[in-house]
């Protein structure tokens, strides 16, 4: 009888033993271990920096849409998107056959008009001799004074039509108002182009390559560090191994909001010699500040944002826990920390997921 028992129990602890087992695989076979990566928050030396991101545009005025001021069919078009031209240059021209028949129109009618104010003039002087000799009424004299003021005035009348149409002829050549680089041509050679005060066609757009600046978008959190002369250095996707240089040469004063982050637009003025750069371009700046010694810092790689507000996840006991911080200067690979973060804090840069054995 004790054999019986001594075996049911035996049974029953193998069964136990057993059902333990296949829990522990259930709950552990093939699912996977999290090791984080981690580095520590210490005092360092750092050159501060501000990163930003944004776009190359054209300077104020460097960039100019040439239209017509009168109407007419283009004639020619000596621009073609690309072209460097240099000011004061021929770029288009339309038909002149209409507003050349106008000048001449009003030169013959001056013409006559001049030789009416002849006549009207030796009329005049006719008549008051012959009013001095009695031989006519004053009214005459009056008539013929008369005479001769309409006359004048039909000739100063047609002298301001010359110089009108003369003036509307010489807008059938277009010249380029600056040097630079054709950018857009936006009409053709035979096309007729209306214009009028309210509305002036546009033929082509030149840009100035040598004047461009970089719009950059500052976080509210640095604006306060930026100050117009900074130096500041930028690469574009365009030329990833190049680093280009610039100065800060100012900064709006209203702030835009991008995904509920408020940013400052902080204008670079940029070198482009090489005529690398161009309109529209995207970058990715940094504004050279100050160098700052002893400071606790954290990887840039361990700052995120949740919620407008900067963290950081720091190791505590195997567990990732979130601390918000508020952060002061920045570098290339780290930032300052203000609040929040404690010197020797395991700051978490990343993961590695490894599968269980």
């Amino acid at each position: 009888m004790k054999k019986m028992k001594w075996a049911m129990t035996l049974t029953i602890a193998l069964l136990v033993a057993g059902s333990g087992v296949a829990a522990w695989r259930y709950y552990h076979q093939d699912r996977p271990l999290v090791t984080y990566q981690t580095e520590t928050a210490k005092r360092r030396d750092i050159a501060a920096a501000v990163q930003a991101t944004g776009v190359i545009r054209a300077q104020t005025g460097a960039e100019v849409k040439v239209g017509a001021r009168i109407s007419g069919r283009v004639e020619r078009l000596f621009a073609n998107i690309g072209d460097l031209v240099q000011k004061g240059q021929l770029i288009a021209r339309l038909e002149q056959v209409d507003l050349l028949a106008k000048v001449e129109e009003a030169r013959m009618n001056l013409r006559t008009a001049e030789a009416n104010l002849e006549l009207a003039g030796k009329n005049i002087q006719r008549m008051q001799n012959l009013f001095a000799q009695g031989f006519v009424a004053r009214d005459k004299v009056d008539v013929a004074e008369r005479d001769v003021k309409i006359t004048q005035a039909q000739v100063e009348q047609l002298r301001a039509n010359i110089r009108f149409n003369e003036t509307q002829m010489s807008y059938a050549d277009i010249y380029a108002p600056i040097s630079g680089v054709i950018a857009a041509v936006t009409t053709q050679q035979g096309e007729t182009v209306s214009a009028s005060s309210l509305n002036v066609p546009t033929f082509v757009t030149i840009v100035d390559l040598n004047r461009l600046e970089i719009y950059a978008y500052v976080d509210e959190t640095d604006i306060g560090k930026i100050k117009p002369g900074l130096a500041a250095t930028f690469t574009v996707d365009s030329f990833p191994e190049k680093d280009f240089s610039g100065t800060v040469s100012a900064i709006y004063p209203k702030a835009t909001i991008q995904d509920n982050v408020v940013y400052y637009i902080t204008l670079i003025t940029i070198d482009n010699s090489e005529g690398k750069l161009k309109p529209d371009m995207t970058v990715s700046a940094t504004i050279l500040l100050d160098k700052r010694s002893n400071i606790l810092t954290v990887p840039n790689r361990a700052i995120k944002r949740e919620g407008g507000k900067k963290v950081v996840e720091v190791l505590e006991q195997g567990r990732a826990v979130t601390k918000t911080i508020r952060t002061g200067w920045k570098d290339g690979g780290y930032t300052e920390v203000l609040d929040g973060v404690k010197e020797g804090e395991a700051a978490i840069t990343g993961e590695a997921v490894q599968a269980a054995e």
